[in-house]
């Protein structure tokens, strides 16, 4: 037998350590899971755990990646006619995760994806308050798609224009009566019928929200600084909405994010020039932990999407968690925090355009219009 090589045997142990980790979590919970028995199960030291996470937190959101990305896949879908359709085979998507009547309470709270007793800090707290916020933006860039007028012939356009209604109000709610129900089925199973459930947020669709987008700030944000410097993009990037490699080098706005930003994100999409590209690229110092939290929410919410909307509706939206701060380097950006906002604009293989701070992606994608008008 061919011997294995370092990538390899350190694949072959995080593997054995992952699979140790979910029966330990399932028979367990959170909370009263030990890493000791999770070391023992793998049959492996102590050490060689937390030589590859580096906590029993990043470990659990670990198997909770795995989880998702393991899900069987579905068939590509047809366009929803409706977001009213839409939303409910979203809906129907989501709440297959609530437990099964034979589960018991730790192995349907895995089921559920529970972060309950995970994320108890300030800090974490503050980025799921912030990954909610593009949550929402996700499925609400679908079902603005879905009613858009002067559609493409394939029922789907994915510049925001101001003729089509944010609907971002409209996923927030959506998200937070699912979000709710997955709360009552962990605390109260049994309560609650999943398809009442998935009708509610089919109706939720037609309620009259007025929803704009007019942030009081963006009219005192500092403008973009004009340059021309070399843009030379890292390669092998993934886009995590679809899976699809990423050209950072096209022409269009390259936003980048702390964890703790990423809500502006929103900012990026509607200030992009119609048919540019806007990558948002998501930073973190902390890939184990706070940067699979990110990882574990977005790939949960976009399984559930792509089930509904075909990989077409977000084609000029890239999402990308920059763990190496790659994008970011190549941006000029050395060092980068959950704090961290900044944008650059990218035009005919040069970064055109530079801003950073509160309103970065709105400053660095309007500077010609603000040009224009001095």
């Amino acid at each position: 037998m061919a011997r294995l090589t370092r990538a390899q045997q350190q694949a072959r142990t995080r593997a054995s350590v992952l699979a140790a980790a979910r029966r330990e979590f399932v028979e367990y919970g959170y909370s009263p899971a030990k890493v000791d028995r999770i070391a023992e199960r793998a049959e492996l030291t102590r050490g060689a755990v937390y030589s590859n996470f580096p906590s029993k937190r990043a470990l659990y959101l670990a198997v909770l990646i795995d989880l998702v990305e393991n899900a069987d896949a579905a068939e590509p879908p047809r366009p929803p006619d409706s977001p009213r359709d839409a939303l409910g085979a979203f809906a129907r998507a989501w709440l297959e995760r609530l437990p099964l009547a034979g589960d018991t309470v730790t192995e349907g709270r895995l089921h559920l994806r529970s972060l309950v007793n995970v994320i108890d800090d300030e800090h974490g707290r503050a980025v799921l308050a912030q990954v909610a916020r593009l949550e929402s933006l996700l499925l609400a860039v679908a079902l603005e798609a879905c009613e858009r007028d002067g559609a493409e012939p394939d029922g789907i356009t994915t510049a925001p224009d101001e003729t089509t209604p944010r609907r971002v109000r409209l996923a927030e709610i959506v998200l937070t009566l699912l979000g709710g129900s997955g709360v009552l089925a962990e605390l109260a199973p049994g309560f609650g019928d999943p398809f009442d459930q998935a009708r509610a947020c089919e109706h939720l669709a037609g309620l009259p929200l007025a929803d704009t987008w007019a942030p009081p700030y963006l009219p005192y944000v500092r403008p973009a600084a004009s340059c021309h410097d070399p843009w030379t993009p890292p390669h092998g990037l993934s886009d995590q909405i679809t899976g699809a490699p990423v050209d950072v080098g096209v022409d269009g706005l390259v936003t980048v994010l702390g964890a703790r930003r990423v809500g502006a994100a929103e900012e990026a999409v509607r200030s992009a020039r119609p048919g540019e590209q806007v990558t948002v690229v998501i930073v973190t110092d902390d890939p184990a932990e706070t940067g699979n939290l990110v990882r574990f929410r977005i790939g949960d919410l976009v399984a559930c999407l792509r089930r509904v909307f075909p990989s077409r509706t977000w084609r000029r939206l890239r999402l990308v968690i920059d763990d190496a701060t790659a994008v970011a380097s190549a941006a000029g950006l050395p060092d980068v925090d959950d704090e961290t906002e900044a944008a650059v604009r990218v035009r005919d293989g040069a970064i055109i355009a530079r801003a950073h701070g509160r309103g970065a992606a709105h400053a660095a994608s309007t500077i010609d219009a603000v040009r224009d008008t001095r």
